[in-house]
C-alpha cells in the first residue's frame, strides 16, 4: 500500500527479494495540472509496468473494496507512504500490517518527518518499521536504521537517502516476520525521558520566511522545504522561491528582510543575526535558475 515515488524503492526491493506481491493498493487516478490530464500515482505506474494487480479504492471502508482485499488472502500487508487505514483493513491479514516510517520513532510521528527533521536542525534521522495500531505512528517498533545529517542536505536529498535505506530495512523486516524471528519494542520505552517532536502537515503559513528570525533557523527552513513545497519571500512584489542558500554569520547593518547584491553574482537577505545568501531561486512567472542567471535577467 503506497502512493508516491518514495514507495517504489520498497516495492522493487520486495520483488527482488522474492516476495509474492498479491496486490498493490494506491490512490485513485485524479486530474492534475492546467490541462487536467489524468494523473496516475507513481506506485500505480510501477505496478502496471510490472504486471501487478492494482486496487484504487476511494473509500477504504467500502464493503466492495474490503471484500476484494480479503480475496487476495495476503499473509502480511506493507504500508509505505499511504494514508490512514481503518482497523478493518490493517487488522485483516494474519501476520498484521507493517509500516515504514521516515524517522526514528517515536520522534517525528506524522505526515512530514523528512521536512521537520531538517527544519528543526537535527543531527540524525533514519527509518523505522513497526506494526500498525489505532493511533497513528504509535505501533511497537520492529527495526530502525539511522543516518547522520551534515547540516546542509535538503529535504530532497534526505528523501532519496531514506527511500533507499528504508527499502532495505523493509525487506529485512518482512523476512523477520516471515521467519518469526523478531522482537517488538513499545515506543513508550524507547525515549521515556525525552521531549517528543511531531511532524504535522506543512502549512502555507510556514513557507513564508520571517526575516526577523535567526539566520540558522531560516537556513534550516529553506533546506527542509526544498524542493517542495519551497520556502519563499516577496521580491519586486512577486513570490520569490528559494531552493538553496548559504548561511553567512556576518552581522547585518540593514534591517531584517533587506538585501544586498552586486547585481551579478550574489543576492543576500538580512536575517536577525546574519545573512542568507540565495543560490538557487525562482521568481513568480519564471523558471528555476541559479542566482547568476537570475541577476542577469532582473533589475533590483
Amino acid at each position: 500500500m503506497g502512493t508516491p515515488q518514495f514507495a517504489i524503492a520498497s516495492l522493487d526491493e520486495l520483488i527482488k527479494a522474492g516476495s509474492d506481491i498479491v496486490g498493490v493498493i494506491t490512490a485513485p487516478d485524479k486530474p492534475a495540472g492546467r490541462g487536467q490530464k489524468i494523473n496516475e500515482s507513481a506506485i500505480k505506474q510501477y505496478a502496471v509496468a510490472n504486471g501487478l494487480k492494482v486496487l484504487q479504492p476511494v473509500n477504504l471502508k467500502d464493503p466492495t473494496f474490503l471484500e476484494e482485499l480479503r480475496s487476495l488472502q495476503a499473509d502480511l500487508q506493507v504500508v509505505v507512504a499511504f494514508r490512514m487505514l481503518p482497523e478493518a483493513v490493517w487488522n485483516m491479514p494474519p501476520k498484521g500490517t507493517l509500516n515504514l516510517h521516515a524517522s526514528l520513532l517515536p520522534q517525528y510521528r506524522g505526515a512530514a518527518p523528512i521536512n521537520w527533521v531538517l527544519i528543526n536542525g537535527e543531527k540524525e534521522s533514519g527509518v523505522t518499521t513497526f506494526f500498525l495500531k489505532h493511533e497513528i505512528d504509535t505501533g511497537d517498533v520492529l527495526f530502525t536504521e539511522k543516518v547522520t545529517l551534515n547540516g546542509h542536505e535538503t529535504a530532497g536529498d534526505l528523501h532519496d537517502r531514506l527511500m533507499n535505506k528504508g527499502a532495505g530495512l523493509l525487506v529485512k523486516t518482512v523476512k523477520a516476520v516471515e521467519s518469526g524471528r523478531y522482537h517488538e519494542h513499545p515506543q513508550s520505552e524507547i525515549l521515556p525521558d525525552v521531549e517528543l517532536r511531531s511532524a504535522p502537515k506543512l502549512t502555507k503559513e510556514l513557507l513564508n520566511i520571517d526575516w526577523n528570525k535567526p539566520a540558522l533557523e531560516i537556513y534550516n527552513l529553506v533546506r527542509g522545504l526544498s524542493p517542495v513545497p519551497t520556502a519563499y519571500t516577496l521580491l519586486n512584489e512577486k513570490t520569490f522561491k528559494i531552493f538553496k542558500a548559504d548561511l553567512q554569520d556576518s552581522h547585518p547593518a540593514i534591517q531584517p528582510g533587506g538585501f544586498l547584491t552586486d547585481s551579478k553574482t550574489y543576492l543576500k537577505f538580512a536575517a536577525k543575526d546574519g545573512f542568507i545568501s540565495v543560490t538557487d531561486v525562482q521568481l513568480e512567472g519564471k523558471k528555476r535558475m541559479s542566482i547568476g542567471e537570475f541577476l542577469r535577467g532582473v533589475k533590483l
